[in-house]
């Protein structure tokens, strides 16, 4: 298929978004321009730092031009507030720059950061100054997005939970709003800007523009300007094509998608996201609600690398170390033998080189012919995948690929040696030739391998994986230096990390992760990770004769493939011991329920309009739970009736995002346990719960008291409440109407949700149980005159009970064990647990329901592994049903040898 010249030609004429609406670029910008060979394809700049040196960004209509060269943008989200244990930031920042991202994606959650109007927190886990030093230290380029509205399947798409109570129209020109809207950029754009690249303090390279109109943009870009940001400013509109690539189902999908937006002309590409992390607290939007974000990522909430961390690396590899694709254009089309292959072909004008992305929309693998730079090349694609097929590519002194059946990965010098790794499929049989006027002289390093010399051609097979990575060697009378060519297949190209120092650059094969690669002498230093036991090769800059990991001498010899080559495997990692949890401690709560609890202080529901989207019932009090500052997290209600003597039943309608529930009382007597199901507003789930009274209840009403006046009853109501919509943060959460059948008794009610946000976990930590406002789920809390229990349980009791326990961890400091909770159970059993580690809310069982998720994701840090105590908490919600919880263990996830330094994260118990 051939691509649109409207795509190219699109992309023409200045495209830095700053420039088009009037403003400028600091640092010298060059100014962007369609005039052919302007900036020549060339290598790319070196990788970024905080150096003290003013830099020149740009764009023209090819890629990103930095301090004039040309730099193909391959970023990857990561949420940090998906991540709340700062020392991660760093672990997770170096697998995603030595899995091939040049960038990350920082999107910046208004609601994680501003608990009330003009009250905002950058410390601990927000600290956005820590994360972008962070990010330049591992040398990142910073891609910032800070909204104000995020989307990300977060609570509201990102804005706090107290907008929806102000007047403003999140997303509109409405002036109180804006008022809001513009002192969060004010005060995320106050860190930002001591961290941009054109300054050289930082590594912020790109800043995007979210905005639902060209007049909001404009608005946008003068207030971010004014507030001293330089950098380029993007926008989904403008006109400079990006690339966000959601990760597919499997690896396949997730090439697909990456290679989709490098055919249309895509030179700033955000792999979204990298990292999938964990929606802990109530972060979690209606679309998303499972504790863990997006377990297909390419590097899962455990921090380990998944079948999509394959494509990701090798794409981001290749765009990082072959400079052709940094300027891409439209070369005239071809087609495949077989028309189920969808063909897009691009060149490089500076170089001649010649791109091929072949996509298979079919169910079945395809094997087809296929024109290569006018040779008729034999190539299978899988079935729903894609390939990215190469001919021209300069392979150093001189040498050129001719073309390749299998995708190019990256080609580099690492000291004597030009060095070019081909991937693909496990069992494939790779085809790669070589242009040699003049027969060269391969050597087979590897007994799998086979070659042979035709027509100036050199024509090198390999089968891919079958048995590790396969080595030819090229020696020819026109160069002193030798190519090696290596295979791989998906799974041993994630075990090739190359590198690069101040002297030149190098590859490593082995160890589950390359970190960091430092030149000390004749000496390159490295640290990493292993996983299992496996050898190290390693190919240097010249000069280079020893080799270190993680501070220790390895024993090495020089390989034929003019490597270091360890002479035993580095060890592999050993696997803790988990302790079991046991000398539970139980205890009830709900107070609220009983008639005579004192809601006195409760906040009285008195309004009479709100500024909810949510109607408010003719003749009834405004009962939406945002409008009494109320955001997250559980809401209890409680109404006293005044004359009940002949109600029959109760009707309670209630609004939540995903998985709401409700549970209703009157007098103390459970009336029952109501779910709300997904109706067709999306985000926001709406329920009428309705309760017919007890025979023994109606006529406990219907007496009098001893004055003769009628009976008053206490209607005590428990809303779980979860998210906002991210579409529509101002529809009401809570109870939003009552009625009654059988009488009309007047009700005045109260509620009370949350205390006070947590000064260190932040508003979206809490909600408004009995046992959270008392601090039960605090370490440090005296539980010791509960009930003493043992796991699994079988209560049945409508409402809330809570379980505690402690559990010492101490995992060795050269392993970084990831650890989940996990809880099984009968899935038929109906209630939630909400888990609490250490005082921090990290998600949510649900029972009952079909797929629930099981494990929940402890992250190190705010997990104590070295030695130290931690505390558990469970919050079960139930109906009448027999509940849980059933059996809760610690399960092991991953472990590496290795890892980064891990501080803990600060949790405190009852102030």
């Amino acid at each position: 298929m051939e691509l649109s010249r409207r795509v190219f030609s699109a992309l023409a004429g200045t495209t830095v978004l700053g420039l088009a609406l009037g403003g400028s670029v600091s640092g010298g910008a060059v100014p962007a321009s369609g005039a052919p060979g302007l900036v020549p394809t060339g290598p790319p700049p070196g990788p970024p730092a905080a150096d003290g040196a003013r830099h020149r960004v740009a764009l023209d209509r090819h890629s990103l031009l930095v301090d004039g060269r040309r730099l193909a943008l391959w970023a990857g989200e990561l949420q940090p507030f998906r991540l709340p244990s700062p020392s991660l930031w760093r672990d997770v920042l170096e697998k995603m720059r030595a899995s091939g991202c040049n960038a990350v994606t920082v999107r910046v959650a208004w609601n994680q950061h501003s608990p009330a109007p003009g009250r905002y927190d950058f410390t601990g886990v927000r600290d956005l100054d820590l994360f972008l030093r962070t990010a330049a230290e591992t040398g990142l380029y910073v891609v910032l997005r800070p909204g104000p509205y995020i989307g990300a399947d977060v609570d509201g798409g990102g804005l706090p939970g107290w907008l929806a109570a102000t007047g403003g129209r999140p997303g509109s020109a409405d002036p109180a709003y804006l008022r809001h809207a513009d002192e969060w950029l004010g005060r995320v754009d106050a860190v930002a800007a001591r961290h941009q690249y054109t300054r050289g303090t930082g590594t912020v390279l790109l800043y995007r523009l979210d905005a639902p109109d060209r007049a909001h943009l404009a608005r946008l870009h003068r207030t971010v300007r004014a507030d001293g940001i330089d950098v380029p400013l993007l926008h989904d509109d403008g006109p400079v094509l990006l690339g966000e690539a959601h990760r597919g189902a499997d690896a396949a999908g997730a090439r697909r998608a990456h290679l989709a937006d490098l055919a249309r002309g895509v030179t700033l590409h955000d792999a979204v996201p990298v990292f999938g992390g964990t929606s802990w607290g109530w972060l979690a939007a209606p679309s998303a609600p499972a504790p863990t974000y997006d377990p297909a990522a390419a590097i899962d909430e455990a921090r380990r690398p998944t079948e999509n961390l394959a494509p990701l690396h090798q794409i981001g590899h290749l765009l990082r170390h072959v400079a052709d694709l940094s300027r891409l254009e439209e070369a005239p089309g071809v087609r495949a033998g077989d028309a189920r292959l969808q063909v897009r072909h691009l060149a490089n004008p500076d170089t001649g080189a010649h791109v091929y992305v072949v996509s298979n929309d079919s169910a079945e693998d395809v094997t087809s012919t296929l024109p290569l730079d006018g040779t008729d090349a034999t190539v299978t694609v899988p079935a729903r995948d894609a390939r990215l097929l190469a001919a021209g590519l300069d392979l150093g002194a001189g040498r050129k690929l001719a073309y390749a059946t299998v995708q190019p990965m990256l080609t580099m010098s690492a000291g004597r040696l030009d060095i070019a790794v081909f991937t693909g499929r496990t069992g494939e049989m790779a085809h790669v030739v070589l242009d040699f006027p003049d027969e060269p002289w391969p050597t087979r390093l590897d007994e799998e391998a086979a070659w042979a010399y035709d027509k100036g051609g050199l024509h090198v097979t390999a089968p891919l994986g079958t048995h590790g990575l396969t080595r030819v060697r090229v020696r020819s009378a026109d160069s002193d230096r030798t190519l090696l060519l290596l295979f791989a297949d998906d799974a041993l190209s994630l075990r090739l990390w190359p590198y690069e120092t101040p002297t030149g650059k190098g590859l490593v094969y082995g160890p589950a992760l390359l970190r960091t690669a430092a030149l000390d002498g004749d000496t390159v230093r490295l640290t990493g990770d292993t996983v299992d036991a496996y050898g190290l090769e390693v190919w240097a800059p010249r000069g280079v004769t020893g080799v270190t990991w993680n501070g220790r001498a390895v024993a090495t010899r020089v390989s034929r493939a003019h490597s270091l080559r360890s002479r035993d495997p580095l060890p592999g990692v050993s696997e803790p011991v988990l302790p079991a949890l046991g000398d539970w401690r139980r205890r009830e709560e709900n107070p609220e329920a009983e008639p005579g609890f004192d809601d006195s202080g409760w906040t009285a529901a008195d309004r009479t309009a709100s500024h909810s989207t949510t109607p408010v019932p003719e003749g009834q009090p405004v009962l939406f739970a945002d409008d009494y500052g109320f955001h997250y997290g559980d809401v209890w209600y409680r109404g006293r009736l005044t004359g009940a003597d002949g109600l029959e039943s109760v009707s309670l309608s209630y609004g939540t995002g995903a998985r709401g529930m409700l549970m209703a009382w009157l007098d103390g007597e459970p009336l029952g346990t109501h779910r709300a199901e997904p109706g067709e507003a999306g985000g926001t789930w709406t329920a009428t719960a309705r309760f017919r009274l007890p025979s023994a209840l109606r006529e406990r009403l219907g007496e009098r008291r001893r004055d003769g006046r009628p009976r008053s009853g206490v209607l005590s109501v428990l809303v779980r409440r979860t998210q906002h919509d991210q579409d529509d943060i101002r529809a009401a959460r809570g109870l939003t109407s009552v009625a009654f059948e059988g009488a009309a008794p007047p009700v005045r009610w109260r509620l009370l949700g949350a205390a006070a946000p947590d000064p260190v976990r932040g508003p979206l930590n809490n909600g408004g149980l009995y046992g959270e406002r008392e601090g039960w789920h605090l370490p440090g809390y005296d539980d010791g005159g509960w009930e003493p229990v043992s796991l699994p349980r079988a209560d049945r009791r409508q409402g809330v009970t809570w379980y505690r326990t402690t559990f010492r961890l101490d995992v060795p400091p050269e392993t970084d064990a990831s650890v989940g909770l996990t809880l099984d159970d009968d899935p038929s059993r109906d209630y939630r647990v909400q888990v609490f580690l250490n005082g921090w809310n990290m998600g949510e069982y649900v029972g009952g329901e079909e797929g629930t998720q099981r494990t929940l994701v402890l992250p190190n840090g705010i997990l104590r592994t070295r030695a130290a105590v931690n505390t558990l908490a469970l919050a079960v919600l139930s109906g009448a049903g027999p509940a849980g919880p059933g059996t809760v263990r610690l399960t092991l996830l991953g472990g590496a040898a290795g890892g980064v330094p891990v501080e803990p994260v600060a949790s405190p118990g009852p102030s």
